[in-house]
């Protein structure tokens, strides 16, 4: 299995792992694609994005890796802005879960950053009334 894959299910089980005051189980996939019937219920994806080798002196390598965590549910007919305030704390709440954490089995891969873009994306609350954010989680390591 490549570095970035098994970071990435290193992940997912990091956030299958967290308490967040409802159950949150975290699937490493390469295209987190879901039917409209699938996402009534809370879908978390893990998504290896980018890999980036950048040489720090003539025989070490600092390393790079991007993963995004999507969170995704189908929202409700009524009451879809509280729907979304409360899907915004579970996103906040797995970015400080995550924040500052090295994973189990990667104890040279240290934290670097988070960033969450889209917070929510418009486009698919507009066209499927689906919340959907994204965290990218940068580890860094040298080899």
């Amino acid at each position: 299995m490549s570095t970035i894959a098994a970071l990435a299910d290193a992940v997912a089980a990091h956030v299958s792992a967290g308490s967040f005051g409802q159950p949150v189980m975290a699937v490493r996939m390469y295209q987190p694609a879901f039917t409209l019937e699938d996402l009534k219920d809370l879908r978390v994806s893990v998504v290896p994005r980018t890999l980036q080798m950048s040489p720090v002196t003539r025989d070490s390598l600092a390393i790079e890796y991007v993963v995004d965590v999507g969170v995704q549910k189908k929202l409700p007919a009524d009451g879809a802005d509280a729907a979304i305030d409360e899907l915004l704390v579970l996103v906040e709440a797995i970015a400080d879960h995550l924040r500052f954490k090295r994973l189990e089995g990667f104890p040279d891969a240290a934290w670097v950053g988070i960033s969450n873009e889209p917070v929510v994306s418009s486009e698919a609350l507009e066209q499927h009334r689906v919340f959907t954010s994204v965290l990218s989680v940068t580890y860094r390591e040298r080899r």
